[in-house]
């Protein structure tokens, strides 16, 4: 990738994060860790690789995401602000009772939001009935949804992937958020879920393993999706829970709480040196 683009990412992630942590310290609620992990897969997707348009966010041939993992909505917000579709200054009413950026994403009142999320393992069924819809209609959008580690202990991910497989949705590709940590701890000790990519191989998608906050390797990883063909793409990404706050990487604490005023202050500082 080059150094220009690369860079520019850097700081889009970043910028992501930052919105992260302003939305969730405003909020003093809310799902910094797996937020701040999959900052970068967002950075990536949007503002490298999908076909969307903040000016026309509804557009049909629009390029999808769906956030199976919706508690980690303020990652979702905050790059669907830094990439324009409303304003970023409204992170700060997350969770807000008059606002229309609640705890898990709606598409009813967020534009950007192609479908709405919070019930884990929901949302991949309904990213493989967009991709199903997609193919039917001969149409060129791609699909791409994110799942938690945590997550993909629930019995309808395996039955969405079944689908998509013997529909061939080349169409579809999807990222597991592999942080290794859920809300009750490790995911290898509450209810392991490994080994992750042999499962997704073997319900029959093409199976990649990357850097989750490397850009060459979700760039290549990315590239590769799209070439192939006759079935869909699982590209499990090695993150850190909370990256990008020190005190707060790595640490399951952290999956279901807000910094206080002191720790805001320190990760934004932090933040800001990205």
């Amino acid at each position: 990738m080059d150094a220009d683009i690369k860079n520019k990412l850097s700081e889009k992630a970043a910028n992501v994060r930052k919105g992260i942590i302003e939305a969730t310290y405003s909020a003093k609620s809310g799902h910094p860790g797996g937020s701040l992990s999959c900052a970068d897969i967002l950075a990536y997707l949007y503002f490298k690789e999908m076909d969307i348009d903040p000016a026309d966010p509804s557009k049909p041939g629009r390029d999808r995401l769906v956030l199976s993992k919706g508690h980690a909505a303020p990652a979702l917000y905050s790059v669907l602000a830094e990439r324009g579709f409303f304003p970023a200054e409204d992170l700060k009413t997350l969770r807000k009772s008059t606002s229309y950026l609640q705890g898990h994403p709606n598409m009813n009142y967020v534009q950007g939001v192609d479908m709405s999320t919070g019930s884990l393992g929901q949302g991949i069924s309904a990213a493989v009935g967009m991709a199903l819809g997609g193919k039917i209609k001969n149409a060129p959008f791609r699909v791409y949804a994110i799942l938690g580690d945590g997550e993909i202990e629930e019995g309808q991910v395996w039955e969405a992937a079944m689908f998509a497989s013997a529909k061939k949705l080349d169409n579809l590709t999807v990222f597991v958020d592999n942080n290794n940590l859920q809300i009750d701890g490790a995911v290898d000790e509450v209810n392991s879920p490994y080994p992750i990519a042999e499962k997704w191989q073997a319900f029959g998608f093409n199976t990649l393993e990357i850097d989750g906050h490397d850009f060459d390797e979700i760039e290549n990883a990315v590239n590769a999706a799209k070439t192939h063909k006759n079935g869909p793409t699982a590209i499990i990404a090695k993150t850190v829970k909370g990256k990008g706050v020190s005190f707060m990487e790595n640490k399951v604490s952290w999956h279901g709480a807000a910094p206080n005023a002191e720790q805001y202050e320190q990760a934004m500082t932090e933040l800001m040196q990205k």
